[in-house]
Protein backbone atom coordinates (compact mmCIF):
# COMPACT_ATOMS: atom_id res chain seq x y z
CA UNK A 1 0.00 0.00 0.00
CA UNK A 2 3.31 2.36 1.13
CA UNK A 3 4.42 1.90 -2.45
CA UNK A 4 1.25 2.39 -4.34
CA UNK A 5 0.88 5.85 -1.99
CA UNK A 6 4.17 7.13 -2.70
CA UNK A 7 3.86 8.13 -6.20
CA UNK A 8 0.56 9.40 -6.12
CA UNK A 9 1.94 11.79 -3.24
CA UNK A 10 5.21 12.66 -5.42
CA UNK A 11 3.00 13.42 -8.66
CA UNK A 12 0.68 15.23 -6.50
CA UNK A 13 3.69 17.38 -4.88
CA UNK A 14 5.43 18.26 -8.39
CA UNK A 15 1.93 19.41 -9.64
CA UNK A 16 1.63 21.71 -6.64
CA UNK A 17 5.59 22.84 -6.54
CA UNK A 18 4.74 26.01 -8.82
CA UNK A 19 1.97 26.91 -6.71
CA UNK A 20 4.11 26.40 -3.76
CA UNK A 21 7.20 28.42 -4.89
CA UNK A 22 4.67 31.12 -5.50
CA UNK A 23 3.12 31.35 -1.85
CA UNK A 24 6.95 31.17 -0.98
CA UNK A 25 8.03 34.54 -2.85
CA UNK A 26 4.81 35.90 -1.80
CA UNK A 27 5.59 34.81 1.98
CA UNK A 28 9.61 36.62 1.15
CA UNK A 29 8.12 39.48 -0.45
CA UNK A 30 5.88 40.65 2.34
CA UNK A 31 8.50 39.46 5.09
CA UNK A 32 10.98 42.23 3.44
CA UNK A 33 8.19 44.87 2.96
CA UNK A 34 7.57 44.73 6.61
CA UNK A 35 11.13 44.56 7.45
CA UNK A 36 11.83 47.78 5.07
CA UNK A 37 8.81 49.80 6.26
CA UNK A 38 10.31 49.25 9.99
CA UNK A 39 13.66 50.68 8.58
CA UNK A 40 14.87 54.37 8.96
CA UNK A 41 16.01 56.51 6.11
CA UNK A 42 18.06 59.90 5.71
CA UNK A 43 16.43 62.55 3.81
CA UNK A 44 18.24 66.06 2.83
CA UNK A 45 16.38 69.03 4.93
CA UNK A 46 18.58 71.95 3.02
CA UNK A 47 21.31 72.01 1.01
CA UNK A 48 22.49 75.27 -0.60
CA UNK A 49 25.73 77.20 -0.16
CA UNK A 50 26.51 79.14 2.35
CA UNK A 51 28.12 82.69 0.86
CA UNK A 52 26.62 85.32 -1.39
CA UNK A 53 29.22 87.40 -1.79
CA UNK A 54 31.91 86.26 -0.33
CA UNK A 55 35.44 88.49 -0.05
CA UNK A 56 37.90 85.71 -1.63
CA UNK A 57 38.22 83.86 -4.75
CA UNK A 58 38.63 80.58 -3.41
CA UNK A 59 37.87 78.59 -0.30
CA UNK A 60 38.48 75.75 1.19
CA UNK A 61 38.52 72.89 4.34
CA UNK A 62 35.25 74.50 6.10
CA UNK A 63 34.43 73.80 9.75
CA UNK A 64 31.45 73.71 11.71
CA UNK A 65 30.17 74.00 14.84
CA UNK A 66 27.05 73.98 17.34
CA UNK A 67 27.80 77.20 20.13
CA UNK A 68 26.02 77.02 23.40
CA UNK A 69 23.72 79.61 22.40
CA UNK A 70 22.09 76.90 19.96
CA UNK A 71 23.37 78.56 16.78
CA UNK A 72 26.17 77.01 14.38
CA UNK A 73 29.22 79.10 12.86
CA UNK A 74 31.20 78.04 10.85
CA UNK A 75 35.25 78.63 9.43
CA UNK A 76 37.22 78.10 6.36
CA UNK A 77 40.61 79.56 4.70
CA UNK A 78 39.60 82.09 1.91
CA UNK A 79 41.96 84.24 -0.05
CA UNK A 80 43.51 84.46 -4.01
CA UNK A 81 44.28 80.26 -4.02
CA UNK A 82 45.65 77.70 -1.26
CA UNK A 83 48.60 78.95 -0.40
CA UNK A 84 48.77 82.24 -1.56
CA UNK A 85 49.81 84.81 1.12
CA UNK A 86 46.45 86.63 1.31
CA UNK A 87 45.20 83.30 2.57
CA UNK A 88 43.34 84.29 6.10
CA UNK A 89 40.55 82.35 8.14
CA UNK A 90 36.80 83.52 7.48
CA UNK A 91 34.44 82.92 10.30
CA UNK A 92 31.06 83.75 10.17
CA UNK A 93 27.08 82.39 12.32
CA UNK A 94 24.88 80.37 10.17
CA UNK A 95 21.83 83.04 9.79
CA UNK A 96 18.27 82.39 9.41
CA UNK A 97 18.38 82.07 5.88
CA UNK A 98 20.75 79.29 5.68
CA UNK A 99 23.98 82.55 5.01
CA UNK A 100 26.91 83.27 6.07
CA UNK A 101 28.90 86.76 5.70
CA UNK A 102 31.99 85.62 6.24
CA UNK A 103 34.45 88.28 8.32
CA UNK A 104 38.63 87.61 8.78
CA UNK A 105 39.35 86.30 12.04
CA UNK A 106 42.62 85.68 11.78
CA UNK A 107 45.77 85.74 8.95
CA UNK A 108 49.03 84.86 8.80
CA UNK A 109 50.95 88.81 9.23
CA UNK A 110 54.52 88.64 10.94
CA UNK A 111 55.54 91.53 10.84
CA UNK A 112 54.90 94.25 8.00
CA UNK A 113 57.51 92.70 5.82
CA UNK A 114 56.28 89.19 6.40
CA UNK A 115 52.95 86.96 5.86
CA UNK A 116 52.46 83.27 5.29
CA UNK A 117 49.34 81.73 4.57
CA UNK A 118 46.81 80.23 6.80
CA UNK A 119 45.32 76.44 6.37
CA UNK A 120 42.23 74.15 7.80
CA UNK A 121 40.83 76.22 10.60
CA UNK A 122 39.06 73.51 13.12
CA UNK A 123 36.07 74.86 15.42
CA UNK A 124 36.13 73.37 18.69
CA UNK A 125 33.32 73.97 21.49
CA UNK A 126 35.20 72.79 24.96
CA UNK A 127 32.76 71.34 27.57
CA UNK A 128 33.09 74.45 29.70
CA UNK A 129 31.32 76.35 26.81
CA UNK A 130 34.47 78.24 25.70
CA UNK A 131 34.50 78.37 21.82
CA UNK A 132 38.36 77.51 20.07
CA UNK A 133 39.44 78.15 16.69
CA UNK A 134 42.56 76.13 15.41
CA UNK A 135 44.47 76.64 12.59
CA UNK A 136 47.99 76.75 10.85
CA UNK A 137 50.15 79.19 9.67
CA UNK A 138 53.36 78.64 7.17
CA UNK A 139 54.39 78.25 4.09
CA UNK A 140 52.99 75.24 3.13
CA UNK A 141 52.04 71.80 4.93
CA UNK A 142 55.62 71.14 5.47
CA UNK A 143 56.22 73.72 7.20
CA UNK A 144 53.39 74.86 9.13
CA UNK A 145 53.07 75.65 12.45
CA UNK A 146 49.77 75.72 15.28
CA UNK A 147 47.77 78.25 16.21
CA UNK A 148 44.56 79.03 18.23
CA UNK A 149 42.10 81.65 19.41
CA UNK A 150 39.50 81.24 21.67
CA UNK A 151 35.96 83.06 22.44
CA UNK A 152 33.90 83.23 25.44
CA UNK A 153 31.20 84.63 23.83
CA UNK A 154 30.18 82.17 20.93
CA UNK A 155 32.43 83.93 18.91
CA UNK A 156 31.32 87.34 18.80
CA UNK A 157 34.60 88.38 19.93
CA UNK A 158 38.34 86.34 19.82
CA UNK A 159 41.16 86.18 22.36
CA UNK A 160 44.30 86.99 20.64
CA UNK A 161 46.19 84.13 19.06
CA UNK A 162 48.48 82.09 20.67
CA UNK A 163 50.85 79.58 19.53
CA UNK A 164 50.99 76.25 20.03
CA UNK A 165 53.99 74.47 21.76
CA UNK A 166 56.90 73.35 19.42
CA UNK A 167 56.05 70.13 17.76
CA UNK A 168 52.36 70.36 18.40
CA UNK A 169 50.02 71.00 15.33
CA UNK A 170 46.74 70.66 17.04
CA UNK A 171 44.04 69.29 14.86
CA UNK A 172 45.35 69.11 11.60
CA UNK A 173 41.67 68.83 10.11
CA UNK A 174 38.97 67.26 12.26
CA UNK A 175 37.28 68.37 15.03
CA UNK A 176 39.13 67.21 18.53
CA UNK A 177 37.21 64.71 20.83
CA UNK A 178 36.78 65.67 24.68
CA UNK A 179 36.46 63.08 27.48
CA UNK A 180 34.61 63.41 30.58
CA UNK A 181 35.45 67.53 30.94
CA UNK A 182 39.10 66.10 31.83
CA UNK A 183 41.25 65.64 28.63
CA UNK A 184 41.20 66.74 25.31
CA UNK A 185 42.62 64.49 22.47
CA UNK A 186 43.51 66.03 19.37
CA UNK A 187 43.73 63.81 15.59
CA UNK A 188 47.03 65.22 14.07
CA UNK A 189 49.36 64.58 11.16
CA UNK A 190 52.37 65.33 9.93
CA UNK A 191 54.06 65.25 6.35
CA UNK A 192 57.37 65.09 6.15
CA UNK A 193 59.68 66.26 3.52
CA UNK A 194 60.40 63.16 1.55
CA UNK A 195 56.88 63.03 1.31
CA UNK A 196 55.88 60.52 3.46
CA UNK A 197 52.78 61.15 5.80
CA UNK A 198 52.53 60.10 9.28
CA UNK A 199 49.38 60.27 11.88
CA UNK A 200 49.53 61.23 15.67
CA UNK A 201 47.21 62.23 18.80
CA UNK A 202 48.06 65.13 20.72
CA UNK A 203 46.37 64.96 24.14
CA UNK A 204 46.02 68.41 26.11
CA UNK A 205 44.13 69.12 29.42
CA UNK A 206 41.19 71.26 29.39
CA UNK A 207 43.21 74.78 29.87
CA UNK A 208 45.31 73.95 26.56
CA UNK A 209 48.69 74.57 28.46
CA UNK A 210 49.94 70.82 28.78
CA UNK A 211 50.10 68.93 25.89
CA UNK A 212 51.90 65.15 24.88
CA UNK A 213 51.85 63.77 21.23
CA UNK A 214 51.37 60.25 20.54
CA UNK A 215 52.52 57.97 17.30
CA UNK A 216 50.51 56.01 15.11
CA UNK A 217 52.45 53.14 14.05
CA UNK A 218 55.18 55.13 12.21
CA UNK A 219 56.62 52.33 10.68
CA UNK A 220 53.85 51.37 8.81
CA UNK A 221 54.11 51.77 4.56
CA UNK A 222 50.86 53.20 4.35
CA UNK A 223 50.80 57.30 4.22
CA UNK A 224 48.00 58.66 6.22
CA UNK A 225 47.04 62.47 7.64
CA UNK A 226 44.10 64.20 8.61
CA UNK A 227 42.05 61.38 10.94
CA UNK A 228 38.83 61.57 12.44
CA UNK A 229 38.40 60.12 16.05
CA UNK A 230 35.26 58.25 17.12
CA UNK A 231 34.45 56.38 20.02
CA UNK A 232 32.51 52.86 21.30
CA UNK A 233 32.75 53.58 25.17
CA UNK A 234 34.59 51.28 27.22
CA UNK A 235 37.61 53.10 26.16
CA UNK A 236 37.63 51.97 22.53
CA UNK A 237 38.46 54.47 20.18
CA UNK A 238 39.11 54.21 16.21
CA UNK A 239 40.56 56.81 13.80
CA UNK A 240 39.85 56.95 10.30
CA UNK A 241 42.33 58.33 8.00
CA UNK A 242 42.70 60.21 4.90
CA UNK A 243 45.70 58.01 2.45
CA UNK A 244 47.64 57.87 -0.76
CA UNK A 245 46.72 54.19 -0.89
CA UNK A 246 43.30 54.04 -2.40
CA UNK A 247 41.27 53.55 0.89
CA UNK A 248 40.44 55.45 4.24
CA UNK A 249 43.01 53.92 6.57
CA UNK A 250 41.71 52.55 10.32
CA UNK A 251 43.98 52.11 13.42
CA UNK A 252 42.18 51.21 17.10
CA UNK A 253 42.60 51.97 20.67
CA UNK A 254 41.36 50.20 23.73
CA UNK A 255 42.67 52.76 26.13
CA UNK A 256 41.31 56.12 25.00
CA UNK A 257 44.23 56.88 22.66
CA UNK A 258 47.13 55.89 24.90
CA UNK A 259 48.51 53.17 22.27
CA UNK A 260 47.36 52.23 19.14
CA UNK A 261 47.00 49.66 16.83
CA UNK A 262 48.84 48.52 13.10
CA UNK A 263 47.02 50.48 10.03
CA UNK A 264 45.08 48.66 8.27
CA UNK A 265 42.46 49.41 5.52
CA UNK A 266 38.93 49.68 5.74
CA UNK A 267 36.41 48.78 2.88
CA UNK A 268 36.05 52.69 1.83
CA UNK A 269 37.74 54.21 -1.14
CA UNK A 270 39.57 57.46 -0.59
CA UNK A 271 41.46 59.11 -3.58
CA UNK A 272 43.58 61.14 -1.19
CA UNK A 273 41.20 63.68 -0.36
CA UNK A 274 39.76 64.73 3.36
CA UNK A 275 37.02 62.70 5.34
CA UNK A 276 35.14 63.55 8.49
CA UNK A 277 33.50 61.22 11.22
CA UNK A 278 31.30 61.47 14.04
CA UNK A 279 30.06 59.19 16.67
CA UNK A 280 26.41 59.70 16.90
CA UNK A 281 24.00 59.57 19.93
CA UNK A 282 22.65 56.43 19.61
CA UNK A 283 26.40 54.82 19.57
CA UNK A 284 26.72 54.43 15.56
CA UNK A 285 29.69 56.12 13.52
CA UNK A 286 28.86 58.34 10.80
CA UNK A 287 31.67 59.03 8.22
CA UNK A 288 31.37 61.30 4.88
CA UNK A 289 33.91 60.39 1.45
CA UNK A 290 34.51 60.48 -1.90
CA UNK A 291 33.88 57.17 -2.90
CA UNK A 292 36.52 57.22 -5.78
CA UNK A 293 39.96 55.80 -6.35
CA UNK A 294 43.13 58.02 -7.23
CA UNK A 295 43.15 59.00 -10.30
CA UNK A 296 46.59 60.59 -12.25
CA UNK A 297 46.07 64.23 -10.87
CA UNK A 298 45.72 64.45 -7.45
CA UNK A 299 42.03 66.50 -7.67
CA UNK A 300 40.73 63.61 -9.45
CA UNK A 301 38.22 61.48 -7.47
CA UNK A 302 36.71 64.37 -5.75
CA UNK A 303 33.57 64.94 -7.87
CA UNK A 304 31.36 62.72 -5.94
CA UNK A 305 30.71 63.03 -1.88
CA UNK A 306 28.91 60.17 0.21
CA UNK A 307 27.79 59.54 3.39
CA UNK A 308 28.17 56.25 5.21
CA UNK A 309 27.09 54.62 8.11
CA UNK A 310 28.50 51.55 10.77
CA UNK A 311 26.82 50.06 13.96
CA UNK A 312 30.74 48.48 14.06
CA UNK A 313 33.36 50.85 12.10
CA UNK A 314 33.89 47.93 10.15
CA UNK A 315 31.11 47.05 7.92
CA UNK A 316 30.09 50.17 6.18
CA UNK A 317 26.70 51.43 4.22
CA UNK A 318 25.52 54.43 2.41
CA UNK A 319 22.74 56.70 3.68
CA UNK A 320 23.18 59.40 1.36
CA UNK A 321 24.78 60.82 -1.90
CA UNK A 322 25.81 64.68 -1.64
CA UNK A 323 27.36 65.51 -4.89
CA UNK A 324 27.50 62.99 -8.52
CA UNK A 325 29.67 65.07 -10.67
CA UNK A 326 32.14 64.34 -12.97
CA UNK A 327 34.71 67.33 -13.05
CA UNK A 328 34.11 69.33 -10.36
CA UNK A 329 35.86 69.78 -6.80
CA UNK A 330 33.21 68.48 -3.35
CA UNK A 331 35.88 67.73 -0.65
CA UNK A 332 37.31 68.27 2.59
CA UNK A 333 33.72 67.56 4.34
CA UNK A 334 33.43 68.77 8.30
CA UNK A 335 30.44 66.53 10.17
CA UNK A 336 28.47 67.58 13.69
CA UNK A 337 25.36 65.41 14.94
CA UNK A 338 23.33 68.85 16.57
CA UNK A 339 21.48 68.77 20.17
CA UNK A 340 18.55 67.77 18.13
CA UNK A 341 19.88 64.86 16.04
CA UNK A 342 19.98 66.05 12.96
CA UNK A 343 23.71 65.35 11.11
CA UNK A 344 24.66 69.12 9.69
CA UNK A 345 27.68 69.19 6.72
CA UNK A 346 30.20 71.47 5.56
CA UNK A 347 32.02 70.77 2.50
CA UNK A 348 34.29 73.01 0.08
CA UNK A 349 31.85 73.47 -3.17
CA UNK A 350 34.36 73.73 -6.46
CA UNK A 351 36.89 75.76 -4.31
CA UNK A 352 34.61 78.84 -4.71
CA UNK A 353 32.59 78.39 -1.94
CA UNK A 354 31.37 76.30 0.89
CA UNK A 355 28.00 74.05 0.95
CA UNK A 356 25.79 73.38 3.92
CA UNK A 357 23.71 70.37 3.70
CA UNK A 358 21.36 68.56 6.90
CA UNK A 359 19.94 65.50 7.06
CA UNK A 360 17.21 63.90 8.89
CA UNK A 361 17.02 60.59 10.16
CA UNK A 362 12.98 59.55 9.90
Amino acid sequence: MEKQLFPFYFRTLKKRLPLIKKSILLLSSIMMTAMSFGQKTWKKEHAEILFSNPPFRSCHASTIVEGTDGQFSVACFGGTDEGEKDVSIYYGKIGTDKKVVPIEVANGILNDTTRYPCWNPVLFNKQDGELVLFYKVGPNPREWWGMYKTSKDNGNTWSGPVHLPKGILGPIKNKPVMFDNSFILCPSSFEQADGRWKVFIEKTDKKLSEWTSVPVDTSASFDVIQPSIVSYGGNKLQILCRSKQGNVIQSWSSDNGKTWSKLSRTALLNPNSGTDAVTLKDGRQLIVYNPTKPGKEWFNGRAKLRVAISSNGTDWQDIAELENGTKEEFSYPAVIQSADGRIHITYTYDRKNIKYVILRES
